[in-house]
């Protein structure tokens, strides 16, 4: 099976979703690669996720994308969630797949968030 690497997000308000995804355990520099746009950048355990500002030729945000990560406490995530008054959609709850929870991110992507079993 492929393993991806590379997630990047494209949205008019990048600060937000830094705080957002910052909230969920990613941690970003702001940078730039050559003479492209500047954007925040995050790397850990294999994944790079890169939050880029939308292109000004394009007009809304995509938020039909499903994201899925796993955190390691998700209460204190969810607490720290709802202090940016973030949508939750379904709120913790134990599944076959472990605890989770559905948020909307700030662009109105649905993010699946699971426990990490230890």
């Amino acid at each position: 099976m492929a393993t991806l690497n590379l997630l990047v997000i494209k949205t008019d308000k990048p600060e937000q979703q830094v705080e957002f995804y910052a909230a969920i355990g990613f941690q970003f520099i702001y940078h730039q690669h050559g003479t492209g746009p500047f954007h925040y950048s995050s790397t850990d355990e294999g994944l790079v996720l890169e939050i880029y500002p939308l292109p000004a030729a394009v007009h809304g945000t995509d938020h039909t994308t499903r994201l899925g990560f796993t955190v390691h406490n998700l209460e204190l995530t969810m607490q720290t969630l709802q202090k940016l008054n973030v949508t939750v959609i379904t709120a913790p709850r134990q599944t076959e797949w472990g605890l989770m929870a559905l948020v909307q991110d700030m662009d109105g992507r649905r993010v699946e968030l699971t426990e990490k079993h230890i």
